[in-house]
């Protein structure tokens, strides 16, 4: 079994055994949503708001399992792979991190779920963006527009300014904790504002690129 894997799996090991760990201490309606205040204004059933982040970590190991195997460009994906794993592991443990600090407030510990959560956001973001200008087209990982599809060209270039684009936004998010009354301007807005103007980008990169 490849180290990433293992890696993977004791995560998701660890995950169920805080939760089996914490379950009796657990209220019946366990708060599992923070508005950008850092108030609660969600809750699930004592199961759910526990073991729910374990569970979608397991969904998740078997997709990122098997894209890697089916994509039709798998060859290319070979060629990033190294920042791929990491992207994984990274995926994993920011995961982890939001279901350890749900289970804390749950417990009795009090503190502003949004700015805990927004440093490891920004870390996130930060490397989507290493991600983005090391990836080769594919049909599952990267900017996956039909124009990015279609030519090899548009699809580095896009790629190129995208993923210094979201490492911006990396930093901005986490320059959003010194402004948390402000914090969506730091955060959604910018990965929107990216993600629209990579779309775009990647048209009109195609349309110069044909004619």
């Amino acid at each position: 079994m490849k180290k990433i894997n293992l890696i993977l799996l004791a995560i998701i090991i660890l995950s169920f055994a805080v939760g089996i760990y914490a379950y009796p201490q657990m209220p019946d309606q366990v708060a599992s949503h923070w508005n950008a205040q850092g108030e609660v204004d969600g809750y699930m059933s004592k199961f759910w708001g526990v073991f729910l982040m374990p569970i979608i970590s397991i969904g998740l190991f078997f997709l990122f399992f098997f894209i890697p195997k089916i994509d039709p460009l798998k060859a290319n994906i070979a060629k990033f792979r190294k920042y791929f794993d990491a992207f994984i592991v990274l995926i994993f443990l920011f995961l982890f991190y939001v279901f350890l600090l749900t289970i804390l407030w749950n417990m009795g510990m009090r503190f502003d779920m949004t700015l805990s959560i927004i440093p490891a956001l920004a870390v996130l973001f930060y490397f989507i963006g290493v991600l983005i200008e090391n990836t080769k087209r594919n049909w599952f990982i990267g900017i996956r527009t039909p124009w990015t599809l279609s030519s090899d060209t548009v699809w580095e270039k896009t790629h190129q300014v995208g993923g210094k684009l979201f490492r911006v936004v990396g930093v901005l998010t986490l320059i959003g904790v010194f402004f948390s009354d402000y914090i969506v301007y730091f955060v959604v807005v910018p990965a929107v504002s990216v993600a629209i103007f990579a779309f775009a980008y990647s048209y009109f990169l195609y349309q110069k690129e044909i004619k």
